[in-house]
């Protein structure tokens, strides 16, 4: 199938890199992708993409870093943690989460700030240090950041999950994966980090 990218994929690729810190050349245009695998040919994955349902192929190199990311729960959090959250905003100017990752220590710092995000329209990304942690007064995380914090409402709903060091043994079909990548002059997708989910997990990012 011939593989096309809409603007809605562009902007979470974008999102994507702030949130996750990977420094990449400036010219070569970037993609993001959301899907589950569907096979592994080599060097290549081919990903059967979320929303518009294109079959993509993702081009793997030896400098492509794979994460896992795992189920955690409000409880893993602690004060001095340090997090990533999709949200929506409130009246009170508080936010309400949509997801939240917990980034492993190595990775502390990784896109520190708040910024648009593009999960949900209206939606923003905040990454940044857990200060207050109030899980028996409707799950409040107050998280810190270069220049200011968000207090981020947590919904028992909502998808907590950790990202975790990983390998290309997490990239088999059926796996669900969030991605981004360099695309070509030719038109091929690199990618450069993969977050794939382990045991069955959905990445919500």
């Amino acid at each position: 199938m011939k593989m096309t990218f809409n603007t809605r994929l562009l902007a979470s690729s974008l999102a994507l890199c702030m949130s996750f810190g990977v420094a990449h050349a400036q010219d070569a245009p970037r993609v993001g992708v959301r899907g589950a695998i569907t096979a592994v040919d080599g060097d290549a994955l081919h990903v059967k993409v979320n929303n518009s349902g294109e079959d993509v192929t993702v081009h793997l190199t030896k400098d492509t870093q794979v994460r896992a990311v795992t189920l955690a729960k409000i409880e893993d959090i602690k004060a001095g943690s340090y997090i990533g959250s999709a949200a929506m905003p409130n009246a009170d100017g508080s936010l309400t989460a949509l997801e939240v990752h917990v980034f492993p220590p190595a990775m502390a710092g990784t896109g520190d700030g708040h910024r648009a995000f593009d999960l949900k329209e209206g939606s923003s990304m905040t990454n940044g240090t857990v200060g207050d942690l109030v899980v028996s007064n409707g799950r409040t995380l107050t998280v810190k950041y270069k220049g200011g914090e968000q207090k981020i409402v947590v919904p028992e709903d909502v998808p907590i999950v950790n990202l975790e060091p990983g390998d290309r043994s997490l990239l088999k079909p059926g796996v669900k994966v969030v991605l981004f990548a360099a695309k070509g002059e030719d038109g091929s997708v690199t990618a450069q980090a993969i977050s794939a989910g382990k045991d069955g997990v959905t990445p919500p990012m």
